[in-house]
């Protein structure tokens, strides 16, 4: 499979980004990073194709230019054309789950990448863009301390500047333990217009955060600071899902909150089983198939980065697809909110360079 390649030039650190994303970055303009494993492994063709250029639409519609990363044939891109986003849609799971860990592998063998968040904002911060959105990053995983699962999203935000909007963590994972790494890690965490940390389908994981902000100028200074001290380390805002789809993120979030208290009590609770049986037991509880799915679920063997997207497909089976729709509502609504936030801080940045520029005369 050979993606179309656009006008995009490989530049010096072996990146090939977009012109319009080169323009706007060379004239200090708001860019937001988006991230393709969405594209690839969270959602069928067609609507994965519409979603993503929806998602486009909303950031330039509030002033901001897309950026979307994946690497195709061995080299990575920055801001990707309508032909190239198509040829991800179709091809799908085809493309690679692509983490940091994985980058080195697929550009040196010239395969196709789909960036998770840690891979995507490694190549947002090495060509300059300081946000990026996406749905919801991984975690530390229930029973984390014993199988030592947690996402290379939280080392990442440890370690690059980049600030990432998301709807927080899912509540399949362990939020608080989650929330006590990215404090090791050194990462701001911050809710956007709440005191709580969401949990993706919920506005409420009964996790408080350290930082509440409740306007993107408010964020920008945020970030500006943290760029300005020369931290290293990332940023994380976290928002909720818009409340006109609250009540359907809450009953999915209810069938979540059902299956882990009966996990408690189940045979098959130690790790790295309960990852897997959770999920059945959601199945279950919701009524839809019957008991026996649970053994057959055991014997497929997945495990590592393959259980969340066949859980989260799953999910959208059974819960007659709203929480595909849920899932949708949210990735469009950060995309809105990191929009407005790197307007601000582009803005913010020019306020400052001109404020310097007249002090100098």
């Amino acid at each position: 499979m050979s993606p179309s390649s656009s006008s995009s030039s490989t530049g010096p650190m072996g990146v090939a980004v977009s012109p319009e994303v080169e323009a706007a970055l060379a004239r200090g303009g708001a860019v937001v990073a988006l991230e393709s494993t969405i594209i690839c492994h969270g959602m069928p063709y067609p609507k994965n194709l519409q979603t993503a250029m929806e998602v486009e639409a909303v950031v330039r519609e509030n002033g901001a230019v897309p950026a979307t990363i994946a690497i195709l044939n061995g080299v990575p891109h920055v801001g990707l054309s309508g032909e190239q986003l198509k040829s991800l849609a179709v091809s799908g799971r085809q493309f690679q789950k692509t983490a940091r860990r994985d980058i080195a592998h697929v550009v040196a063998s010239g395969g196709n990448g789909a960036t998770t968040v840690s891979a995507t904002m490694f190549f947002a911060h090495k060509v300059g863009i300081p946000i990026f959105v996406t749905g919801g990053i991984g975690g530390v995983h229930r029973n984390g301390e014993q199988t030592m699962d947690i996402s290379s999203d939280l080392t990442e935000l440890g370690k690059t500047p980049v600030t990432v909007i998301s709807a927080g963590v899912k509540s399949i994972l362990d939020i608080p333990r989650t929330l006590e790494y990215l404090e090791t890690q050194g990462v701001t965490v911050a809710a956007y217009k709440t005191n709580e940390f969401p949990a993706f389908f919920t506005e409420v994981s009964g996790c408080k955060v350290p930082c509440r902000v409740d306007s993107p100028e408010e964020c920008a200074k945020i970030i500006y600071a943290n760029k300005n001290l020369h931290l290293g380390s990332g940023i994380l805002i976290a928002v909720p899902i818009p409340k006109e789809h609250a009540a359907s993120g809450n009953a999915i979030e209810s069938a979540i909150q059902k299956a882990l208290k009966e996990a408690e009590y189940c045979p098959y609770s130690q790790p790295p089983a309960l990852s897997l049986y959770l999920f059945c037991v959601f199945v279950i509880l919701t009524e839809m198939i019957s008991n026996d799915f649970l053994c057959c679920f055991r014997d497929k063997n997945i495990i590592g980065n393959a259980i969340t997207p066949f859980m989260l497909d799953r999910v959208k089976v059974l819960t007659g697809r709203s929480s595909l729709e849920a899932n949708i509502a949210l990735v469009k609504n950060n995309a809105l909110v990191g929009a407005k936030i790197a307007v601000a801080l582009s803005d913010l940045h020019q306020r400052v360079t001109n404020r310097f520029r007249r002090s100098a005369l």
